[in-house]
């Protein structure tokens, strides 16, 4: 009698156990993972380089400078001419 006590009373902990891990397996993601789902998300298509100098600012406290928007632009305007590069570009350094 005592042994099947026992192993309901273990079973039962370790029953408690197991609902205590998976809740921990489902808590939202960290600020550091939504703001690394975020970053990545905006930096698109860029690749090498342009890519991890925008990670790096973005994932940074600090928020990108005018000179970063502009190199990131400037990437990103790379086959337009004239009024419609001038129109790009204003609306490009206008994001945040």
């Amino acid at each position: 009698m005592k042994s099947i006590l026992s192993l309901a009373a273990l079973g039962l902990a370790l029953s408690f156990g197991l609902n205590a891990h998976a809740a921990d397996d489902a808590k939202a993601p960290t600020a550091q993972q939504s703001k690394m789902a975020t970053c990545n998300k905006e930096a698109g298509d860029k690749k090498g380089d342009e890519r991890k100098a925008f990670m790096k600012t973005c994932l940074s406290n600090k928020p990108a400078t005018q000179q970063d928007r502009m190199k990131t632009c400037n990437a990103d305007a790379k086959d337009k001419k004239g009024d419609e590069r001038k129109a790009f570009m204003s609306e490009c350094l206008k994001k945040k």
